[in-house]
């Protein structure tokens, strides 16, 4: 079985030590689509070191190491093709704001492993901190088609709930370049499925699609920007399930609703019909 849920629950965690710099953060940044207007104030706080501040969703690519989704795949018990793997959620819990320049101990584990049946979903916890304590904590879902039914539990539904009711207070369309993939990439993420036609194909895609942490990212800079009056420190917690692909060249539409601390948002395609991309989506924010 390619997938041993007993073994990977039971692996050791994987420790590594991480650093940055605003180079880095410089890069996630424009790789996220920021700059435009290139001469925008309000662009500069993530484009221009001297008023730098790192957006909190820079964490899931803090080191440039390979991001959750493809850290799971060299879990002991977990031996699969990178063709049949999605990612499909997201989770991150800020304990303090992401520094433009840091080193950090990074410290990540399986914690469960779910069986839908005809796939299967790994939860991958990474957990950083540095010589102040704890800095954040994300969790990838990753899903695995085909890699289900030996009898494990199924956990929760992966059923997308309906945006909430209402008309949203806030919409913004967000235009994603043609080759923003080709850019996002240079962060860590080197699957080429977001780069090369022929694995995208082989894959089921008609063409390479958008990584989907950065439609995570460039949404939560929508949310922030728009919203949270561009202080990226007001940022508590941030998850998405990604419900659909995004390809380069799309226009993003952003449905935003306020609540008591939080901002909920769905996101669609709008060039298919407001296809989803993002659902039950939270931006919890002090």
């Amino acid at each position: 079985m390619p997938i041993d849920a007993a073994r990977a629950l039971a692996a050791a965690p994987r420790v590594r030590e991480i650093a940055w710099d605003h180079k880095d953060v410089l890069l996630y940044h424009l790789g996220i689509g920021a700059g435009v207007p290139a001469t925008d104030p309000r662009e500069l706080r993530y484009t221009l070191e001297s008023r730098l501040r790192a957006l909190p969703s820079f964490a899931t690519v803090a080191g440039g190491g390979p991001p959750g989704v493809i850290g799971t795949l060299s879990v002991p018990g977990v031996d699969v093709d990178l063709a049949r793997v999605l990612h499909g959620g997201q989770g991150l819990e800020i304990h303090r704001p992401v520094p433009a320049r840091g080193r950090a101990r990074a410290t990540s584990r399986v914690v469960a492993v779910h069986d839908k049946g005809t796939a299967a979903v790994l939860v991958l916890r990474t957990e950083a901190a540095d010589a102040a304590g704890p800095l954040w904590t994300d969790e990838a879902e990753v899903f695995v088609r085909g890699e289900g039914g030996w009898g494990g539990e199924r956990g929760p539904s992966g059923r997308p709930a309906p945006p909430p009711a209402g008309e949203p207070d806030l919409v913004v369309e967000r235009p994603v370049r043609e080759g923003q993939a080709l850019l996002y990439r240079l962060s860590g993420d080197w699957n080429p499925l977001h780069a090369d036609p022929a694995f995208a194909a082989r894959a089921g895609f008609g063409r390479p699609v958008l990584h989907g942490l950065c439609t995570y990212g460039s949404t939560l800079k929508t949310v922030v920007d728009t919203l949270l009056d561009g202080d990226v420190t007001r940022v508590r917690a941030y998850r998405t399930r990604f419900a659909g692909v995004v390809y380069p060249g799309e226009t993003l539409r952003v449905r935003m609703w306020r609540g008591d601390g939080v901002v909920r948002v769905a996101v669609g395609a709008v060039e298919r019909d407001d296809a989803a991309v993002l659902a039950d989506t939270l931006v919890r924010h002090g």
